[in-house]
Protein backbone atom coordinates (compact mmCIF):
# COMPACT_ATOMS: atom_id res chain seq x y z
CA UNK A 1 0.00 0.00 0.00
CA UNK A 2 1.53 3.33 -0.86
CA UNK A 3 2.36 5.76 1.88
CA UNK A 4 1.44 8.46 0.29
CA UNK A 5 -2.25 7.26 -0.30
CA UNK A 6 -5.13 9.46 1.67
CA UNK A 7 -7.11 6.40 3.57
CA UNK A 8 -3.29 5.03 4.91
CA UNK A 9 -4.57 6.94 8.05
CA UNK A 10 -7.37 5.42 8.36
CA UNK A 11 -6.12 2.10 8.46
CA UNK A 12 -3.30 2.78 10.23
CA UNK A 13 -5.66 4.04 13.44
CA UNK A 14 -6.52 0.23 13.81
CA UNK A 15 -2.77 -1.16 13.46
CA UNK A 16 -2.34 -1.34 17.51
CA UNK A 17 -5.08 -3.76 17.75
CA UNK A 18 -3.51 -6.72 15.90
CA UNK A 19 0.03 -8.21 16.31
CA UNK A 20 2.91 -7.35 13.54
CA UNK A 21 2.28 -11.03 11.60
CA UNK A 22 -1.46 -10.14 11.95
CA UNK A 23 -1.50 -7.06 10.79
CA UNK A 24 0.02 -8.28 7.39
CA UNK A 25 -2.50 -10.52 6.63
CA UNK A 26 -5.39 -8.14 7.88
CA UNK A 27 -4.12 -5.49 5.15
CA UNK A 28 -3.98 -8.92 2.50
CA UNK A 29 -7.93 -9.85 3.45
CA UNK A 30 -9.13 -5.99 3.66
CA UNK A 31 -8.19 -4.99 0.64
CA UNK A 32 -9.20 -8.30 -1.47
CA UNK A 33 -12.25 -8.56 0.25
CA UNK A 34 -12.76 -4.53 -0.49
CA UNK A 35 -12.08 -5.83 -4.43
CA UNK A 36 -13.89 -9.62 -4.12
CA UNK A 37 -17.14 -9.65 -6.34
CA UNK A 38 -19.49 -12.52 -4.70
CA UNK A 39 -18.91 -14.24 -2.30
CA UNK A 40 -16.76 -12.74 0.38
CA UNK A 41 -15.06 -15.42 1.69
CA UNK A 42 -10.80 -15.77 2.71
CA UNK A 43 -10.22 -17.56 -0.02
CA UNK A 44 -12.17 -14.74 -2.66
CA UNK A 45 -9.65 -11.85 -0.86
CA UNK A 46 -6.35 -14.04 -1.72
CA UNK A 47 -7.33 -14.51 -5.04
CA UNK A 48 -7.81 -10.92 -5.75
CA UNK A 49 -4.31 -9.98 -4.14
CA UNK A 50 -2.89 -12.80 -6.25
CA UNK A 51 -2.11 -15.01 -3.35
CA UNK A 52 -3.96 -18.27 -5.47
CA UNK A 53 -1.03 -19.92 -4.99
CA UNK A 54 0.33 -19.38 -1.32
CA UNK A 55 1.07 -22.02 0.27
CA UNK A 56 0.31 -20.95 3.78
CA UNK A 57 -3.80 -19.75 2.97
CA UNK A 58 -4.68 -21.53 6.70
CA UNK A 59 -3.19 -18.58 8.28
CA UNK A 60 -5.42 -16.26 6.60
CA UNK A 61 -8.79 -18.36 8.25
CA UNK A 62 -6.51 -18.33 11.72
CA UNK A 63 -7.25 -14.50 12.01
CA UNK A 64 -10.77 -15.10 12.20
CA UNK A 65 -10.87 -18.77 14.19
CA UNK A 66 -7.65 -18.35 16.24
CA UNK A 67 -5.99 -15.39 16.40
CA UNK A 68 -6.11 -13.22 19.74
CA UNK A 69 -8.13 -9.46 18.62
CA UNK A 70 -11.25 -7.98 20.20
CA UNK A 71 -14.28 -6.73 17.58
CA UNK A 72 -15.12 -4.58 20.54
CA UNK A 73 -11.70 -2.60 20.31
CA UNK A 74 -12.01 -2.58 17.16
CA UNK A 75 -15.57 -0.98 16.92
CA UNK A 76 -14.31 1.52 19.55
CA UNK A 77 -11.61 2.71 16.97
CA UNK A 78 -14.18 2.49 14.56
CA UNK A 79 -16.95 4.99 16.57
CA UNK A 80 -14.49 7.11 17.16
CA UNK A 81 -13.04 7.94 14.26
CA UNK A 82 -16.15 8.09 12.49
CA UNK A 83 -17.40 11.08 15.12
CA UNK A 84 -14.00 13.01 14.58
CA UNK A 85 -14.80 12.79 10.50
CA UNK A 86 -18.27 13.64 10.18
CA UNK A 87 -18.54 15.61 13.84
CA UNK A 88 -15.89 17.87 14.26
CA UNK A 89 -18.12 20.84 16.71
CA UNK A 90 -20.90 19.81 18.26
CA UNK A 91 -21.26 16.49 19.43
CA UNK A 92 -25.28 15.50 19.07
CA UNK A 93 -24.72 11.78 17.76
CA UNK A 94 -28.07 10.19 16.45
CA UNK A 95 -27.92 6.25 16.55
CA UNK A 96 -29.96 3.69 15.26
CA UNK A 97 -30.14 0.26 16.21
CA UNK A 98 -32.46 -2.89 14.19
CA UNK A 99 -31.89 -5.97 14.20
CA UNK A 100 -31.30 -8.12 10.43
CA UNK A 101 -31.36 -11.69 9.78
CA UNK A 102 -28.59 -13.38 8.19
CA UNK A 103 -29.48 -16.63 6.47
CA UNK A 104 -27.39 -19.69 7.02
CA UNK A 105 -27.47 -22.91 6.98
CA UNK A 106 -25.68 -26.12 8.42
CA UNK A 107 -25.10 -28.35 11.64
CA UNK A 108 -22.22 -27.17 12.71
CA UNK A 109 -23.29 -23.12 13.19
CA UNK A 110 -24.23 -23.49 16.89
CA UNK A 111 -25.48 -19.95 17.24
CA UNK A 112 -28.02 -20.54 14.55
CA UNK A 113 -31.84 -20.42 15.35
CA UNK A 114 -34.90 -19.99 13.28
CA UNK A 115 -36.78 -16.51 13.07
CA UNK A 116 -39.65 -14.78 10.82
CA UNK A 117 -37.82 -13.44 7.79
CA UNK A 118 -39.17 -10.30 7.14
CA UNK A 119 -38.49 -10.23 3.29
CA UNK A 120 -40.22 -13.82 2.68
CA UNK A 121 -43.22 -12.66 5.27
CA UNK A 122 -46.28 -10.36 4.69
CA UNK A 123 -49.25 -9.50 6.80
CA UNK A 124 -50.86 -12.68 5.68
CA UNK A 125 -48.08 -14.99 5.70
CA UNK A 126 -45.19 -15.48 8.11
CA UNK A 127 -42.29 -17.79 6.51
CA UNK A 128 -39.47 -18.66 9.08
CA UNK A 129 -36.00 -19.05 8.22
CA UNK A 130 -32.85 -20.64 9.60
CA UNK A 131 -29.78 -17.89 10.24
CA UNK A 132 -28.46 -15.60 12.61
CA UNK A 133 -29.86 -12.73 13.89
CA UNK A 134 -27.63 -9.72 14.71
CA UNK A 135 -28.45 -6.64 16.20
CA UNK A 136 -26.56 -3.83 14.56
CA UNK A 137 -25.65 -0.06 15.81
CA UNK A 138 -24.97 2.51 13.38
CA UNK A 139 -24.21 6.16 13.05
CA UNK A 140 -26.93 8.37 11.06
CA UNK A 141 -24.21 11.20 9.09
CA UNK A 142 -24.84 13.16 6.24
CA UNK A 143 -21.66 12.51 3.57
CA UNK A 144 -20.89 15.56 1.58
CA UNK A 145 -21.99 14.00 -1.52
CA UNK A 146 -25.32 12.92 -0.44
CA UNK A 147 -28.33 15.28 0.97
CA UNK A 148 -30.04 12.16 2.55
CA UNK A 149 -28.52 10.78 5.50
CA UNK A 150 -26.30 7.19 5.61
CA UNK A 151 -26.57 4.37 8.67
CA UNK A 152 -23.02 3.46 9.50
CA UNK A 153 -22.29 0.57 11.28
CA UNK A 154 -20.61 0.29 13.85
CA UNK A 155 -20.89 -2.23 16.45
CA UNK A 156 -23.03 -5.62 15.85
CA UNK A 157 -23.49 -8.34 18.45
CA UNK A 158 -25.66 -11.99 17.65
CA UNK A 159 -28.87 -11.97 19.34
CA UNK A 160 -29.90 -15.98 19.69
CA UNK A 161 -33.29 -17.26 20.89
CA UNK A 162 -33.84 -18.71 24.09
CA UNK A 163 -33.87 -22.35 22.94
CA UNK A 164 -30.29 -21.95 21.68
CA UNK A 165 -28.74 -19.94 24.68
CA UNK A 166 -30.20 -22.74 26.47
CA UNK A 167 -28.09 -25.23 24.10
CA UNK A 168 -24.94 -23.08 24.49
CA UNK A 169 -25.05 -23.11 28.11
CA UNK A 170 -25.69 -19.26 28.59
CA UNK A 171 -27.84 -16.96 30.43
CA UNK A 172 -30.62 -15.76 27.77
CA UNK A 173 -30.78 -11.88 27.14
CA UNK A 174 -33.70 -10.10 25.08
CA UNK A 175 -32.95 -8.20 22.41
CA UNK A 176 -33.46 -4.97 25.16
CA UNK A 177 -31.05 -6.44 27.09
CA UNK A 178 -28.21 -6.76 24.38
CA UNK A 179 -29.29 -3.31 23.30
CA UNK A 180 -28.63 -1.63 27.00
CA UNK A 181 -25.18 -3.11 26.39
CA UNK A 182 -24.16 -1.87 23.65
CA UNK A 183 -25.77 1.36 24.75
CA UNK A 184 -23.87 1.59 27.95
CA UNK A 185 -20.51 0.91 25.31
CA UNK A 186 -21.36 4.22 23.56
CA UNK A 187 -21.45 6.09 26.75
CA UNK A 188 -18.13 4.55 27.61
CA UNK A 189 -16.50 6.04 23.99
CA UNK A 190 -18.38 8.86 24.14
CA UNK A 191 -18.59 10.09 27.51
CA UNK A 192 -19.05 13.91 26.81
CA UNK A 193 -21.50 13.50 23.84
CA UNK A 194 -25.40 13.83 23.41
CA UNK A 195 -26.45 10.69 22.60
CA UNK A 196 -29.71 9.93 21.05
CA UNK A 197 -30.64 6.29 20.38
CA UNK A 198 -33.58 5.17 17.89
CA UNK A 199 -35.35 1.82 17.79
CA UNK A 200 -37.90 -0.36 16.61
CA UNK A 201 -41.10 -1.93 18.37
CA UNK A 202 -38.43 -4.52 20.28
CA UNK A 203 -36.56 -1.55 22.07
CA UNK A 204 -40.18 0.00 23.32
CA UNK A 205 -39.06 -1.24 26.97
CA UNK A 206 -39.17 0.51 30.02
CA UNK A 207 -36.41 -1.22 31.68
CA UNK A 208 -34.43 -0.16 28.50
CA UNK A 209 -35.63 3.62 28.92
CA UNK A 210 -34.80 3.71 32.87
CA UNK A 211 -31.04 2.33 31.79
CA UNK A 212 -30.85 5.54 29.06
CA UNK A 213 -32.12 8.39 31.65
CA UNK A 214 -29.39 7.04 34.36
CA UNK A 215 -26.84 7.53 31.52
CA UNK A 216 -27.69 10.41 30.35
CA UNK A 217 -29.14 8.80 26.57
CA UNK A 218 -31.81 10.07 24.82
CA UNK A 219 -34.29 6.79 23.50
CA UNK A 220 -36.85 7.15 20.94
CA UNK A 221 -39.05 4.32 20.36
CA UNK A 222 -42.76 3.40 18.82
CA UNK A 223 -45.03 3.36 21.70
CA UNK A 224 -47.94 1.11 21.79
CA UNK A 225 -51.32 2.33 22.13
CA UNK A 226 -52.41 0.34 24.92
CA UNK A 227 -49.35 1.49 26.84
CA UNK A 228 -49.95 2.30 30.89
CA UNK A 229 -49.84 5.78 31.10
CA UNK A 230 -49.96 8.02 34.28
CA UNK A 231 -49.39 11.59 35.82
CA UNK A 232 -46.71 12.24 37.72
CA UNK A 233 -47.51 10.95 42.09
CA UNK A 234 -48.93 14.07 43.73
CA UNK A 235 -46.80 15.82 46.40
CA UNK A 236 -46.84 13.43 49.64
CA UNK A 237 -48.78 15.63 52.52
CA UNK A 238 -47.39 15.88 55.95
CA UNK A 239 -47.48 12.89 58.72
CA UNK A 240 -48.68 10.48 55.63
CA UNK A 241 -47.99 7.47 56.76
CA UNK A 242 -47.44 4.06 54.36
CA UNK A 243 -45.70 3.68 51.12
CA UNK A 244 -45.33 6.70 48.91
CA UNK A 245 -47.24 6.74 45.38
CA UNK A 246 -45.11 5.85 42.15
CA UNK A 247 -47.48 7.36 40.12
CA UNK A 248 -50.45 9.72 40.06
CA UNK A 249 -54.06 9.09 38.18
CA UNK A 250 -54.40 7.11 35.32
CA UNK A 251 -54.24 8.92 31.78
CA UNK A 252 -56.26 7.89 28.51
CA UNK A 253 -53.71 5.62 27.03
CA UNK A 254 -53.15 6.16 23.09
CA UNK A 255 -55.94 4.61 21.76
CA UNK A 256 -58.53 6.80 23.56
CA UNK A 257 -56.57 10.14 23.09
CA UNK A 258 -56.84 9.01 18.89
CA UNK A 259 -60.48 8.48 18.74
CA UNK A 260 -61.42 11.52 21.69
CA UNK A 261 -63.11 14.58 19.94
CA UNK A 262 -61.77 16.74 22.12
CA UNK A 263 -58.05 15.93 21.85
CA UNK A 264 -55.52 18.98 20.13
CA UNK A 265 -54.11 18.29 17.34
CA UNK A 266 -50.99 20.16 15.40
CA UNK A 267 -49.82 20.18 12.12
CA UNK A 268 -46.14 19.94 12.10
CA UNK A 269 -43.88 19.91 8.84
CA UNK A 270 -41.69 17.07 8.76
CA UNK A 271 -38.35 16.17 6.53
CA UNK A 272 -40.33 12.90 4.99
CA UNK A 273 -38.00 9.97 3.77
CA UNK A 274 -37.76 10.45 0.02
CA UNK A 275 -36.10 13.99 1.17
CA UNK A 276 -39.70 15.90 0.15
CA UNK A 277 -41.48 17.36 3.46
CA UNK A 278 -44.81 15.97 4.86
CA UNK A 279 -47.17 17.60 7.02
CA UNK A 280 -48.80 15.30 9.81
CA UNK A 281 -50.85 16.44 13.09
CA UNK A 282 -49.43 15.48 15.83
CA UNK A 283 -50.90 15.06 19.99
CA UNK A 284 -48.55 14.84 22.42
CA UNK A 285 -47.78 15.37 26.24
CA UNK A 286 -46.09 14.22 28.87
CA UNK A 287 -46.82 11.21 31.48
CA UNK A 288 -45.01 8.28 33.41
CA UNK A 289 -45.06 5.08 31.80
CA UNK A 290 -45.42 2.14 34.27
CA UNK A 291 -46.10 -1.49 34.55
CA UNK A 292 -46.45 -3.16 38.12
CA UNK A 293 -43.21 -4.42 39.62
CA UNK A 294 -41.19 -1.77 37.66
CA UNK A 295 -40.17 2.01 38.40
CA UNK A 296 -42.17 4.27 36.47
CA UNK A 297 -40.42 5.56 32.97
CA UNK A 298 -41.42 9.73 32.18
CA UNK A 299 -41.76 10.04 28.29
CA UNK A 300 -43.05 12.54 26.32
CA UNK A 301 -45.33 10.79 23.88
CA UNK A 302 -46.41 11.32 20.88
CA UNK A 303 -49.42 10.27 18.49
CA UNK A 304 -49.23 11.23 14.65
CA UNK A 305 -51.93 11.01 11.90
CA UNK A 306 -51.67 11.78 8.55
CA UNK A 307 -54.84 14.22 7.51
CA UNK A 308 -55.12 13.13 3.69
CA UNK A 309 -55.54 9.38 5.57
CA UNK A 310 -52.83 7.75 3.40
CA UNK A 311 -50.56 6.69 6.67
CA UNK A 312 -51.69 5.09 9.48
CA UNK A 313 -51.45 6.51 13.38
CA UNK A 314 -48.35 6.27 15.13
CA UNK A 315 -47.41 6.82 18.84
CA UNK A 316 -43.77 7.29 19.55
CA UNK A 317 -42.23 8.75 23.14
CA UNK A 318 -38.93 10.07 23.98
CA UNK A 319 -36.97 9.08 27.94
CA UNK A 320 -36.30 13.11 27.83
CA UNK A 321 -40.14 14.55 28.17
CA UNK A 322 -38.46 18.37 26.83
CA UNK A 323 -38.27 17.56 23.91
CA UNK A 324 -40.76 18.41 21.06
CA UNK A 325 -43.16 16.58 19.15
CA UNK A 326 -41.66 17.61 15.73
CA UNK A 327 -38.05 16.75 17.23
CA UNK A 328 -39.09 13.72 18.31
CA UNK A 329 -40.64 12.60 14.75
CA UNK A 330 -37.83 13.67 12.87
CA UNK A 331 -35.98 11.39 14.56
CA UNK A 332 -38.45 8.78 14.22
CA UNK A 333 -38.08 9.26 10.14
CA UNK A 334 -34.01 9.15 10.65
CA UNK A 335 -34.39 5.37 11.71
CA UNK A 336 -35.00 4.04 8.28
CA UNK A 337 -31.86 4.64 6.26
CA UNK A 338 -30.85 1.56 8.35
CA UNK A 339 -33.04 -0.70 6.35
CA UNK A 340 -31.19 0.50 3.44
CA UNK A 341 -28.00 -0.57 4.88
CA UNK A 342 -28.49 -3.79 5.64
CA UNK A 343 -30.04 -4.00 1.61
CA UNK A 344 -26.62 -2.65 0.00
CA UNK A 345 -24.43 -4.64 2.87
CA UNK A 346 -26.11 -7.77 0.84
CA UNK A 347 -25.85 -6.56 -2.08
CA UNK A 348 -22.46 -5.33 -2.11
CA UNK A 349 -20.12 -7.00 0.30
CA UNK A 350 -21.57 -10.25 0.07
CA UNK A 351 -23.29 -10.45 3.67
CA UNK A 352 -24.65 -14.05 4.04
CA UNK A 353 -22.34 -15.27 1.78
CA UNK A 354 -19.43 -16.33 3.84
CA UNK A 355 -18.14 -19.72 4.66
CA UNK A 356 -17.01 -20.36 7.94
CA UNK A 357 -17.83 -23.05 10.49
CA UNK A 358 -15.75 -22.03 13.45
CA UNK A 359 -17.81 -20.29 16.13
CA UNK A 360 -15.37 -17.71 16.81
CA UNK A 361 -14.75 -16.79 13.34
CA UNK A 362 -18.76 -17.09 12.86
CA UNK A 363 -18.99 -14.06 15.22
CA UNK A 364 -15.87 -12.31 13.98
CA UNK A 365 -16.74 -12.25 10.03
CA UNK A 366 -20.39 -10.63 9.67
CA UNK A 367 -19.31 -7.59 12.30
CA UNK A 368 -16.08 -7.00 10.55
CA UNK A 369 -18.16 -6.97 6.66
CA UNK A 370 -20.79 -4.57 8.62
CA UNK A 371 -17.70 -2.54 9.93
CA UNK A 372 -15.95 -2.52 6.42
CA UNK A 373 -19.64 -0.61 5.26
CA UNK A 374 -18.41 2.45 7.10
CA UNK A 375 -14.76 2.13 6.14
CA UNK A 376 -15.71 1.83 2.46
CA UNK A 377 -17.68 5.49 3.48
CA UNK A 378 -14.78 6.74 5.23
CA UNK A 379 -12.06 5.93 2.39
CA UNK A 380 -14.84 7.49 -0.02
CA UNK A 381 -14.74 10.97 1.98
CA UNK A 382 -10.87 10.32 2.78
CA UNK A 383 -10.41 10.22 -1.52
CA UNK A 384 -12.68 12.74 -2.52
CA UNK A 385 -12.80 15.45 0.04
CA UNK A 386 -12.33 18.01 -2.92
CA UNK A 387 -13.93 16.25 -5.68
CA UNK A 388 -17.29 14.62 -6.22
CA UNK A 389 -17.55 10.92 -6.57
CA UNK A 390 -18.28 9.73 -9.59
CA UNK A 391 -22.03 8.83 -10.39
CA UNK A 392 -22.64 6.05 -12.83
CA UNK A 393 -25.21 6.74 -14.47
CA UNK A 394 -27.63 5.54 -17.59
CA UNK A 395 -30.33 7.19 -20.06
CA UNK A 396 -32.98 4.82 -18.15
CA UNK A 397 -31.36 5.65 -14.63
CA UNK A 398 -30.74 9.48 -13.71
CA UNK A 399 -29.40 9.55 -10.73
CA UNK A 400 -28.79 12.50 -8.60
CA UNK A 401 -26.29 11.67 -5.81
CA UNK A 402 -23.47 9.55 -4.87
CA UNK A 403 -25.00 5.87 -3.88
CA UNK A 404 -22.92 3.08 -1.71
CA UNK A 405 -22.37 1.11 -5.03
CA UNK A 406 -20.74 4.82 -6.46
CA UNK A 407 -18.38 5.26 -3.71
CA UNK A 408 -16.98 1.39 -3.58
CA UNK A 409 -15.95 2.07 -7.21
CA UNK A 410 -14.12 4.72 -6.22
CA UNK A 411 -12.44 3.14 -3.23
CA UNK A 412 -11.86 -0.02 -5.90
CA UNK A 413 -10.23 2.32 -8.70
CA UNK A 414 -8.24 3.75 -6.10
CA UNK A 415 -7.01 0.48 -5.01
CA UNK A 416 -6.52 -0.80 -8.74
CA UNK A 417 -4.13 2.10 -9.20
CA UNK A 418 -1.52 0.48 -6.79
CA UNK A 419 -1.22 -2.07 -10.18
CA UNK A 420 2.24 -1.55 -11.95
CA UNK A 421 1.20 0.02 -14.73
CA UNK A 422 3.27 2.28 -16.98
CA UNK A 423 2.57 4.21 -19.99
CA UNK A 424 4.44 2.83 -22.64
CA UNK A 425 7.63 4.65 -24.34
CA UNK A 426 7.03 3.41 -27.86
CA UNK A 427 3.42 4.66 -27.32
CA UNK A 428 2.48 6.70 -24.89
CA UNK A 429 -1.48 6.24 -26.42
CA UNK A 430 -0.66 2.67 -24.46
CA UNK A 431 -0.02 1.45 -21.08
CA UNK A 432 2.39 -1.66 -19.85
CA UNK A 433 0.99 -3.80 -17.75
CA UNK A 434 3.04 -7.07 -16.05
CA UNK A 435 1.75 -10.18 -16.79
CA UNK A 436 0.64 -10.98 -12.87
CA UNK A 437 -0.97 -7.61 -12.62
CA UNK A 438 -3.17 -8.83 -16.22
CA UNK A 439 -3.83 -12.21 -14.56
CA UNK A 440 -5.71 -10.13 -11.55
CA UNK A 441 -7.70 -8.00 -13.22
CA UNK A 442 -9.01 -11.07 -15.83
CA UNK A 443 -9.45 -12.79 -12.65
CA UNK A 444 -11.57 -10.06 -11.46
CA UNK A 445 -13.41 -9.54 -14.27
CA UNK A 446 -14.23 -13.04 -15.40
CA UNK A 447 -15.42 -14.53 -12.75
CA UNK A 448 -17.93 -13.80 -9.92
CA UNK A 449 -16.13 -15.17 -7.11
Amino acid sequence: MPSSSPIVAIVEAFRSEFTAPTWTKVLVLLWGTILARGRRTVTAALRQMGRADATGFSKYHQIFNRAAWSPLRLACRLTCLLVRTFFRSELRLTFVIDETLERRWGRRIKIRGHYRDPLASSKERSVAASGIRWIVLTLIVTPPWSTTPWALPVLSLPSPTPEVSAQLGRPHKTIAGWARQMILCLRRWLPEADLTVVGDQAYSVIQLGLCCRRHGVRLIAPLRRDARLFAPPPPRPAGTIGRPRKVGDRLPNLAVVLTDPSTLWAAVTLPWYDGTERVLEVATGIAWWYHSGRQPLPIRWVLSRDPQGQLEPRGAFSTCPQDTAAAILAEVIRRWPIETTFEEARAHLGIETQRQWSDLAIERETPCLFGLYTLIVLFGHALHQEDPIPIRRAAWYPKPQATFSDVLAAVRRHCWDWLDIRTSQRDPACVEIPRAQFDRLLNAVCYSH
